[in-house]
This record gives C-alpha cells, structure tokens and sequence, in this order.
C-alpha cells in the first residue's frame, strides 16, 4: 500500500492515525462484550474503518453525512462521546433515540451525522434534500452520502443520483464495494464491472479509489468536496474495500472463501498506515501506546458508565407525545403579520380547485423557505393546473419540476426538513404514492419519534373515482396511511375547508397527507375568505343536523350523503363531516351518535379495511349504550377500479347509499 501524504504535517498525520485507531478499538471491545452476552448485536466494520475516518475528516464539520450501520468511524471522527453512543447501542434513555432505535439508526443535527433506516438506499434521497436546500441557501457545503454494494441494486440508488444530476446537487454518493450484499456476491448483485461504470448513463462523474489507503479517501474527499463547493453537482466515489467479518456478527464468514481474508487482511487499513507512521519517524512505541491507554481508558468508563444506567421505565404518555412534533402556531415564517387564524370577512367565489391554488399562493408568501415540487408543475402548472402561475411568481428554485423519481423526492423533503425548509410534494395522482411508501410510512411518518427531527412536509393527493380514469389514476388509499403513526391524513369535502386545511397543514410541522378529490376540483364552488385563515386538523364539522340517523362521511361522500338524505323528506339526519381522518374527532363522532342513537359510515374507499371499519369499531366500543341499531358502513365494491363509466358507477356507493340509509332507519 503506497501512502502519499502530501502537504499534511505530522499532527494531521497522527490525527488520522488516531481517527482510525479509534473505531478499530471500540470495535474490539464490542466483540468482546458480545461473546460475554453483555450486548445483543452488533455490525463490524473491520477493515473498513478508512473509508467513514478519511471521508469525514475531509468535510468541514458542518457538512451533513449519511453513514450505514457500519460506518463507526463516521461517529467518533466527529467526537460523538463513545458514552453516548455506547449508550444509544444498548437502548438507554440517554441515547440519542431514548431507546427507541438501534445501532446508528438515528440522527444528530448537533453533530451533522444522519443515520440510516434499515432499508437500504432510503438515506439517498434525504442526502439530495439536505444538499438542495444548501443550494438554495447558496451555502459552499457539499453532502456525502453512504451505500453499499449491495444496497446500490436499490431504486432509490437510481432516482437519488438522477435527481442529484439533473438539479446539479453537490452529493457524494460514495460507495462501498466490498463485494458482497450480506452473503450475495456481487456478481449475483450487478453485471457491470465496476460502480465508476455507471456515471456516464447519468451524465456525472465517477472516481474509484483504494477504500483501505486512509490518505488517498482523504485527499480524494478534500479534492472532490472542494470542488463541488464551487460548482454544485454530484458525484460517485467507489471505495474498493472489504469487510473482516459478516453481515453481522450472527451471520457468520463460512460463505466467504479463505483467500479473500488472506488476500485483504494484508491490506489492513489501521496496520498498514501505523507502519507507515512508524517508517517515517512519526510514530513512535511510547506514543502508541499512550494514545492507545487513552482510548482505551474511555472506551471502559464508557461502558462500565452506561451498564450501570438503569433500564428505561416506559411512559406510555411519553411515548405517545414524541410521535408529533407539536404545532408552535406563528414560527419558522412571517405569520405574525396575521393577527387571526380565522377567516377574514372578505369572500370571493373560487372552486375548489381555486381554493387549493390560493392557499399554495398565500403559503409561499407566508413562509420564504417553502418549495413545492412535483411532476409538470412548473410553467406547466401540474397535470390539473392548480400551480400555474406559482412559477412566474416565486422561481423555478421554489417551484420544481422533478423527475419520475417519487421515493427519492419524497426523501428530500425530509431532507429540507433537516435544513429547516418546509416543502409540498404533489403526486400527481394518489395511486402514484405506491412509489414512494417507504419513504413515508418509514422514512417520515417515524422520523420525529425516533430521534425528534420533524418532517415539515405535506405531500397533496389528488383522489377519487368518478370520472372514468380506470384502476390507476382512481384510487381511494387514504386508509393505507391512516394505519400510521407519525403521519396525518386531511381529506376535505369543499372548497372552504380545503383551502382553510391546506394552510393550517403548511403551518403544522408534521408529515400531512392532503387528499384532493379530482371531481370536485371544477364542481364545488362557495364564497371562500381570501386571506389567510386555518381550519384545525382533527377536527369534524356538523353539516347537517338532524335526529334520526348519523352519517359519518368525508370528502366527495359528503355531497352523496346530503343528496341521499334529502330522498327521506320525513326523516332528519344528522351529517358529520371527518375532514380529517388522523387524527380523527372522535368527540365529533360521539356526540353526533349519541343524538340519533343510528350510525352509518360512508366512504368512496373499499369496504374491506377502510375507514369506516376503525370508525365503526370505536364507535361500537365507546358508544354501545347510546345505540338503538348496529354500526353500518357504505363503501365502494372490493374489487380494483374500472374504467367503463357504468362498471364505475356500479362500483362507487353512491347509487346504493340510499338503500342503505333505509335499511338503517327501518332498524
């Protein structure tokens, strides 16, 4: 192994030195401690250690990482306290999760480390979102981000680097190749040679180094974060490296051949540079082993220190607040120049449609560090033009166009949050979200209570059947999310309340899935408050008031339900209108069952897992007494959604709803 130090003086010599001696240290003990039962698992980076020292080191120490489970070096090369990580590893309260995550499942905003989540290639995504708001900031900061071999067979691996190069993002997308996925080789994991290979199909560039010369990560990272400081853009860096030992220490070796350890056990990362030291005169036995009696000497405090912490006492209340971030009304915006969330006295007549494109106005001039993004949305105005305009006003930077890449956009709004930008992602249709599930239901909606980081993100959804699109542009999946925790699901019913909703999302600094039912973007139309107001989510609204029988009912449902109910001139019902539908205004539903003592729920999702079977269910539990008839549901027909507009309309509950009513009310 040829070092070549360049222009480093000895002290940042002995400073690498020490960087690596570290990791490999800490690392020791924990196989040690492992064998002895005292912690339950652990992923050895053993022989990789060059790779997360060198790299971070060459980063300025502002600059945001995002490192993989075995990426230790990543940690103390930013003087994280082994104390505090120790103590995260053994899910201690004092942890960086509260025990709620393990390994470097978690992140710190204090020391600019990200950690991942244990799908692979998700952190991609979220690394463009952290480098695309220093753009925006016009901060020289370049993001670097982890993958493995492996991992990079992921879609996320694709659409982050395309989204990177397309919007000139200065990411270091680096790469470990130590030539297996867990137990897979890579040739069963790709066909190409080499990761470097793949640049050119994104139009970037790509550089291959010795992953175990700690000098040549360093000066390499240096060179190349420099470089991206001055002109933003991505790049692929492919560590050719090796791991000593498995996936994780219960996997085992045995599917390794013995020529591989041989082969790469003389290309030891710490060995090799410590005898470099010594050859010239650097390094010293004394000195070695008085670095080595330091670390050491913090490695077992540390330990012996978290082992005596007691076990954490569970608080459920606790634990159910940290899944939220809660709502500072006012902050992180030029909101004081409003005096009131309520609605102003002057009205105009806007469809729904209109409403959303308003409150999408009002929220840019409201909060400088919002950007949307979606697909055609820009000068094209979104596949419903409910942007057009927006782009004329506040920039292309602010109003994105984005490639196909839906997970990895997703991810980067989480990455904004890091920054402290608030984003919207529209899918262009509800069902497209399919594309980006894990990076919501994992990624976002778990964010906040696994180590308090906010997803400050509202992702609008545009719904619903009606209008003859077929199975893939009709969906209602708004009961995917509402299983959640972390996330909250907003689904309005007109024009008012959408807008009113829309702009009490921006303002609330959780993870917002707003529901859009394409019918009623050109058919509902009311006198809507121009300004700036808001409408609390979780909260129901009483449409109609009525003392025979409850209809609980959201969206374009609602509209079906105040016709079918005026098909009963002798009877009155009582409409209840959810809004939203996590949370859900349980005290709404309540009350409004316990008045007509007859419930039914109508939704246009399938009947089979909707909604309606939560709400039924709790009402059931909860309002048993009051009931003078079982809880009904109305929903759609549990098949896919046709395209014929009379299998459509066969498929939908609104032509069946009044048949259901009466059977309700015959009870």
């Amino acid at each position: 192994m040829q070092f070549d130090r360049r222009n480093l003086s000895n002290e940042q010599l002995l400073e690498l030195y020490q960087g690596l001696l570290k990791p490999r240290m800490i690392e020791e003990k924990m196989l040690i401690l492992l064998r002895q039962g005292r912690v339950s698992k652990w992923f050895s980076g053993i022989g990789q250690e060059a790779i997360a020292v060198g790299s971070t080191l060459a980063l300025h120490a502002d600059e945001y990482v995002l490192p993989l489970h075995r990426n230790l070096g990543v940690f103390t090369s930013r003087d994280i306290p082994f104390s505090k990580l120790f103590a995260q590893w053994q899910g201690k309260k004092e942890g960086f999760s509260k025990g709620r995550e393990r390994s470097f499942h978690f992140g710190t905003n204090e020391y600019h480390i990200i950690g991942m989540i244990s799908h692979l290639g998700a952190m991609l995504g979220v690394a463009d979102g952290i480098a695309l708001a220093t753009k925006l900031q016009k901060e020289p900061k370049v993001t670097i981000v982890y993958s493995g071999d492996g991992g990079a067979s992921q879609g996320d691996f694709h659409e982050a680097i395309n989204v990177a190069a397309v919007w000139n993002l200065p990411v270091i997308f680096l790469i470990e190749n130590n030539g297996y996925g867990l137990s897979t080789p890579s040739n069963e994991q790709y066909k190409f040679k080499y990761f470097i290979d793949k640049a050119i199909g994104y139009g970037i560039e790509a550089i291959q180094i010795d992953g175990n010369n700690i000098l040549e990560v360093y000066h390499q990272v240096s060179e190349i974060a420099e470089l991206l400081r001055q002109n933003p853009r991505p790049i692929i860096l492919e560590c050719m490296t090796f791991r000593m030992r498995g996936h994780e220490e219960a996997s085992g070796t045995k599917y390794v051949p013995q020529e591989l350890f041989d082969t790469w056990a003389i290309k030891d990362p710490v060995k090799n540079f410590e005898q470099y030291l010594y050859d010239q005169g650097i390094l010293n036995d004394l000195y070695v082993a008085d670095i080595k009696a330091h670390i050491k000497k913090e490695i077992d405090e540390g330990v012996e220190g978290v082992l005596a912490l007691p076990e954490i006492t569970p608080n459920s209340q606790e634990e159910l607040e940290d899944v939220y971030a809660s709502v500072k009304t006012f902050e992180n915006g030029s909101l004081e120049k409003y005096q009131s969330k309520e609605p102003g006295t002057q009205l105009s007549q806007k469809r729904f449609i209109d409403a959303i494109s308003d409150a999408l106005d009002i929220a840019m001039q409201t909060w400088d560090k919002l950007v949307l993004m979606g697909q055609d949305i820009s000068e094209y105005g979104g596949a419903f033009k409910i942007t057009q305009g927006l782009t004329e006003k506040y920039g292309k930077d602010r109003v994105r166009n984005t490639p196909l890449c839906e997970s990895a956009i997703v991810g980067a709004t989480l990455g904004l949050s890091i920054k402290g930008y608030k984003s919207m992602m529209e899918m262009q249709f509800a069902d497209f979200v399919t594309c980006g599930f894990n990076q919501i239901i994992n990624n976002l909606a778990k964010n906040h209570y696994r180590w308090g980081q906010c997803a400050d993100v509202v992702i609008r959804m545009p719904t619903g059947a009606g209008v003859g699109a077929g199975p893939f542009h009709s969906q209602s999946n708004e009961a995917w999310f509402v299983h959640t925790p972390g996330l909250k699901v907003v689904y309005p019913s007109n024009a008012f309340d959408a807008k009113g909703l829309l702009l009490a999302a921006f303002n609330d600094p959780n993870p917002v899935l707003f529901f859009e039912h394409k019918g009623l973007y050109r058919s509902n139309e009311m006198q809507v408050p121009d300004g700036y107001y808001e409408i609390e989510i979780g909260k129901a609204k009483t449409v109609q008031q009525g003392e025979d029988a409850t209809i609980i009912t959201y969206g374009a449902a609602v509209h079906w339900a105040i016709d079918a109910a005026a098909s009963f001139p002798d009877f009155t019902f009582e409409i209840l209108d959810l809004r939203s539908l996590l949370p859900w205004d349980k005290e709404a539903v309540e009350a409004a069952v316990s008045k007509t003592g007859k419930a039914i729920i109508l939704h246009e999702d399938c009947l089979t897992g909707g909604v309606g079977a939560e709400i039924a269910a709790w009402i059931s539990e909860h309002c048993f007494m009051n009931l003078d008839a079982p809880v009904m549901r109305s929903a759609s027909m549990d098949s896919p959604v046709p395209f014929s507009i009379p299998l459509e309309q066969n498929f939908l509950p609104k032509h069946k709803f009044s048949g259901d009513l009466k059977k309700l009310l015959d009870y």
